[in-house]
């Protein structure tokens, strides 16, 4: 009873401008399996006209995100096209991301390449389109900044992800279809872990007020020296709208490719 009210309360401080935040009382149920099944179960639909495939998300909040390691990449030290997996917190899959992009891209352009993710349930239908142009990550370059398209389903913007500028921190807003800020990403001034998580935090737009977090989990020296492999924890609101959501996963995506594609980039 105790956590309900907390939670209640924490979705009650939350501001006005979160729209289309569903009924915590409805949505979708975790079917009582091990953490390792691939099972998931779903309840009664959530009130509201939710994206199809956004349902899954309605009751989350924590989105974990594991990038699958490449073997052949590893052995012919090439860059492949990124492929993720998103999970619950007990570990079950529920999309599957797979990067489109040209391997001319992903040799010249590297870390800043144009591309597409194709996000895809356990069924197999694509459910949200993330768009990636080729722009700058530099201080020095304010009028053509990193961004990200969210489409959900694919052909329905949703959402943006802009990189704002600034001299010292790393800056990023959530933004609606109509390109109206939403929500602000803050990062750390060194994105390198240190043997630690990296971690950048979900403000409001006057950055008073923390509501979530997108962590990079550090998996230890072995695995960020000889892989690329990377995970990350998007903790929000359970309540927070799932068009926001999807587009903290594209943001997750961008901070991977910005910050951490490189092999030593957790060290």
């Amino acid at each position: 009873m105790a956590s309900k009210d907390a939670q209640s309360r924490r979705s009650r401080g939350l501001p006005g401008f979160l729209p289309g935040a569903s009924d915590p009382d409805h949505g979708l149920h975790i079917a009582p399996s091990n953490p390792g099944d691939q099972a998931w179960q779903r309840g009664p639909p959530p009130p509201g006209n939710l994206p199809p495939g956004l349902e899954y998300l309605s009751q989350l909040d924590l989105i974990i995100i594991h990038q699958q390691v490449e073997l052949l990449g590893m052995i012919l030290g090439t860059e492949t096209a990124n492929k993720y997996e998103i999970k619950n917190s007990l570990g079950q899959r529920i999309y599957f991301a797979a990067e489109e992009s040209i391997c001319f891209n992903r040799t010249f352009c590297s870390t800043l390449r144009s591309c597409i993710l194709k996000i895809t349930d356990n069924s197999g239908q694509e459910v949200i389109t993330v768009n990636r142009p080729l722009r700058c990550n530099s201080c020095w370059c304010p009028c053509c900044l990193q961004e990200l398209e969210i489409q959900a389903p694919p052909g329905s913007i949703v959402g943006y992800v802009a990189q704002k500028w600034d001299p010292f921190l790393p800056k990023f807003t959530i933004q609606n279809a109509n390109k109206e800020d939403i929500l602000k990403i803050v990062g750390p001034c060194a994105t390198c872990g240190c043997f630690g998580d990296v971690d950048f935090e979900v403000k409001t737009i006057n950055e008073k007020l923390t509501i979530g977090k997108i962590s990079k989990y550090w998996s230890g020296f072995v695995n960020d020296v000889f892989t690329n492999a990377d995970n990350f924890g998007i903790h929000v609101p359970a309540d927070l709208d799932v068009r926001v959501k999807a587009a903290m996963i594209g943001a997750c995506f961008l901070f991977d490719f910005m910050f951490f594609e490189h092999s030593l980039a957790g060290l």
